[in-house]
């Protein structure tokens, strides 16, 4: 088992925790909760040994494996199958001790290796590997691409792939779920369900805590204390746990104001001196108990929309997807006819990659609807969130720059674009003094959606477009955000991959999905099941794949060999002639799309190459204008980026069915 006892641990001069005790047993799996910045990420560094103890005592069992997401970026043309395989530090130790005995040419050795390979699981890893990947929204054509090929949210999802693969006794996971749609979420949860190790979890993310974990671990005040049980286990508990104290704080407060009353009635007087002191002391030796704090947490509200149009909006025989700039069109989704009315809350769900930001990108006008006609309400106004924070915020500027920008593009009425109205606007958004200030590009995740949250709040959308907004929300900050949706007059519009905000606000579900968005008949527990089946599904197709890739030739043959003519297949020549026909009419009918791939392939590296340099360029002191330059270039590249995969995508899709329809495995 793992034990603290009376443990310190500082960053700067700061104390994280104080003292602090708690015992970890084998197997358990417990979530780590606590306020950002209360010592969440501090923990796991004592735990994985890249920070000591300033005091107490910390034992982790010196036999245990550990395993954890490495935090950078994987720079490496190798396959996803190999830098996962990788992940399994026994095997490759195992393989490199193969390889140095066979070039010794010391048989025991070698025979040896080759047991403990056994052992380890080398007849499976590759597979292994495999459905690690796939778990995770890959596709089966992906498994062989190099690392660097793919874009950084995805190369992340390699990285949690390799941890997974390691063979541990304690897994660390700090927000496992950030970069996962909600496909790979519920793959992911199946996953750590079987994990047979000691699991200790970061995330923001409740219904996730609360299906996996069973033990909730919390950081408050340099204290950890234990509760048994998951997140909702854990509120339920320390509610219970806050009224009592409260009711014994307010009993001692009783019992010391009587003591002090006797105190100071009686300690001028020589013959109650000895009983006053004596109480004097008596309030001395008592063990303080703290009062209920009263919480800070965020809260914010949606101002009321100046009207509300309904419906909202008309789809009507409309194609999304988007044009390149030699004007090629590549439709994403067609067929598309749905409303949208006043007060509607409408969650979009569908795997990921089959569209969900193209429809919401085409309905906030950032992109053109490529056929039919997308019918607006009159007065309608959109407040959008992008996915991608950077998208709307300048890194350069300051909160306040940004909020004095939009209250003068938005026609501020009256005083309220004064800046001191301004910063006491931010200040409900928990910007309050020197933060006003602060360049945005120097700021968190979770402040960043805060400032968006706060400008979009100030325009007073009648429709809400919000995509994946949870993603650096702590749970307080998404509490906020849950509350203020239900009590938001106009329409929302979700994508999110966090369950718990889309039950507490979406009435409606919409299932984008193979081209088509239709309504989904069912609810987040249904839709649970559709992924897991799906997923299922594809692993079954992947596997029979695998199966029939020995027997690819036969496969070609078989469709273009007439059905009356049996003898002329029997005839190895002519079973040849046709063989290499078959190849080449899918040869030539695939052609097109796959120089076209060779073009994105060599595109994506250079376009990602660009945007790091950007980001990196961004991060250093630049003159006001060359940051206007350097970030209208990254966020060019940045959608380059995304419809360079989505149609990557696309095509692979393509090539597929032809070979499918071909007979041809491909």
């Amino acid at each position: 088992m793992i034990s603290l006892k009376n443990i310190t641990l500082r960053r700067g001069t700061r104390v994280l925790l104080d003292s602090a005790s708690v015992t970890i047993n084998p197997g358990e799996k417990l979530g780590l909760v606590g306020r950002n910045g209360a010592g969440k990420s501090t923990l796991f560094a004592l735990l994985n040994g890249s920070l000591s103890e300033d005091g107490g005592e910390f034992f982790v069992p010196p036999q245990w494996r550990m395993a954890q997401v490495a935090q950078h970026m994987p720079e490496t043309e190798e396959s996803a199958t190999q830098f996962v395989l990788e992940g399994d530090t026994r095997l490759t130790e195992l393989q490199a001790r193969l390889a140095a005995a066979e070039k010794a040419g010391d048989g025991m050795a070698i025979a040896q290796a080759h047991a403990d390979l056994a052992d380890a699981g080398a007849h499976d890893a590759v597979p292994r590997a495999q459905a690690l990947i796939l778990g995770l929204g890959f596709k089966v054509s992906e498994l062989d691409h190099p690392v660097n090929s793919f874009s950084g949210g995805w190369r992340m999802r390699l990285q949690l792939a390799r941890a997974l693969m390691c063979p541990s006794d304690l897994l660390l996971l700090d927000e496992p779920t950030n970069h996962l749609d909600l496909d790979a979420l519920v793959w992911l949860e199946a996953w750590l369900k079987r994990y047979p190790g000691t699991l200790l979890v970061i995330s923001h993310d409740r219904e996730f805590l609360d299906a996996i974990t069973n033990v909730t671990l919390h950081i408050e005040n340099a204290q950890l204390t234990r509760y048994g049980g998951n997140y909702s286990k854990f509120e339920e508990l320390r509610a219970q746990q806050m009224v009592l104290q409260q009711a014994a704080y307010e009993r001692q407060q009783d019992k010391i104001a009587h003591l002090q009353k006797f105190i100071d009635r009686f300690k001028a007087k020589a013959t109650k001196a000895k009983q006053a002191q004596s109480r004097v002391k008596q309030i001395e030796r008592m063990e303080k108990v703290a009062p209920v704090l009263a919480s800070a947490d965020f809260t914010f509200e949606f101002k009321e929309p100046a009207n509300l149009p309904n419906p909202m909006l008309a789809i009507t025989d409309a194609a999304f997807g988007y044009v390149d700039d030699a004007g090629n069109e590549t439709v994403i989704l067609r067929g598309v006819n749905r409303s949208v009315l006043a007060g509607q809350r409408i969650g979009i769900l569908g795997a990921n990659g089959q569209g969900k930001s193209t429809l919401v990108k085409t309905i906030a006008r950032e992109m053109k609807a490529l056929a039919g006609k997308v019918t607006e309400g009159k007065g309608l106004n959109i407040g959008y969130f992008a996915q991608q924070e950077l998208d709307v915020l300048r890194p350069g500027e300051n909160p306040l720059e940004h909020m004095v920008r939009l209250a003068r593009d938005t026609g501020a009425e009256g005083n309220s674009a004064r800046e001191q109205d301004l910063r006491n606007y931010l200040g409900t958004f928990n910007f309050s003094g020197d933060m006003v200030k602060q360049a945005v590009g120097s700021m968190s995740g979770g402040e960043k959606a805060r400032l968006v949250l706060a400008m979009i709040v100030w325009q007073r959308p009648n429709l809400l477009l919000l995509d994946e907004p949870t993603n650096h929300l702590d749970l307080a900050t998404r509490e906020a955000l849950a509350m203020a949706l239900n009590d938001f007059d106009g329409t929302v519009m979700l994508v999110s991959h966090d369950r718990h905000l889309l039950r507490a606000v979406c009435e409606d579900f919409w299932l984008v999905g193979r081209g088509q968005v239709g309504p989904f008949d069912g609810d987040l527990d249904d839709y649970q099941r559709y992924l897991l089946e799906e997923s299922r599904r594809l692993r079954e197709e992947a596997k029979l794949a695998d199966q029939n890739s020995s027997t690819a030739e036969q496969a070609a043959v078989a469709p273009t060999v007439p059905a009356q003519a049996p003898a002329a297949a029997a005839d190895p020549r002519e079973a040849r002639r046709l063989a290499a026909q078959a190849r080449q009419q899918l040869a030539e009918k695939t052609k097109p799309f796959k120089k076209e791939l060779e073009q994105i392939d060599r595109r994506l590296p250079q376009l990602q190459a660009e945007r790091s340099e950007l980001e990196e360029k961004l991060s250093q002191p630049m003159a006001p204008a060359e940051i206007a330059e350097a970030g209208k270039r990254l966020k060019s590249c940045n959608d380059e980026i995304d419809q360079l995969e989505e149609r990557w995508l696309e095509l692979s899709e393509q090539i597929d069915a032809i070979a499918e329809a071909m007979g041809s495995p491909g």
